[in-house]
């Protein structure tokens, strides 16, 4: 039977739905949040005039290296893989997260909303920036408060979708 905390719910409940069926609801759930942190992240780009970051395509320079791996093309070709695929980086973490929640919730764990929504954004946020961090592109204690708010922003955005959309998948 199911334990509730202040935390959230802990336990099967009567749903039936498989881990896979979860793992599925959570990467449609993780493909939502990551629609909502592109919105999010690109209209803030619009009203205020500001730039594409460079850091996904950083990032997929990096990984290669460390990887000895060869991107192919020259020029322009090569320049347009690397910048296809450091987006695809970021799909690839919001849909990761979503099935990291679709598990949990296949554990039997069912959060509060509030709860969910930090526990999701927390957990994106790391899945994003630690990579890059961790690699030497970025270093957060050096970002300043707009920044960590064009960062942050987004992030609950997908935060909040991906909770909104698990919860709405755990209706009877």
């Amino acid at each position: 039977m199911a334990r509730t905390t202040p935390m959230g719910t802990l336990g099967k409940g009567t749903r039936g739905i498989s881990t896979a069926g979860w793992m599925l609801r959570g990467a449609a759930a993780g493909a939502a949040g990551s629609t909502a942190l592109n919105a999010v992240t690109y209209l803030d780009m619009a009203l205020r005039g500001r730039g594409t970051s460079s850091t996904p395509e950083d990032t997929v320079e990096k990984l290669a290296e460390t990887a000895h791996l060869t991107i192919p093309g020259e020029g322009d070709t090569r320049r347009n893989r690397v910048q296809g695929l450091g987006p695809l980086l970021g799909l690839v973490a919001g849909v990761g997260v979503g099935v990291l929640g679709g598990l949990a919730r296949a554990a039997g764990y069912r959060s509060s909303t509030p709860v969910g929504t930090v526990v999701t954004t927390l957990g994106v946020l790391v899945a994003a920036n630690g990579p890059m961090t961790a690699l030497g592109i970025t270093d957060p204690r050096t970002w300043s408060g707009t920044d960590w708010l064009s960062d942050l922003v987004p992030h609950l955005a997908y935060g909040v979708v991906v909770t909104t959309t698990m919860d709405a998948f755990d209706r009877p």
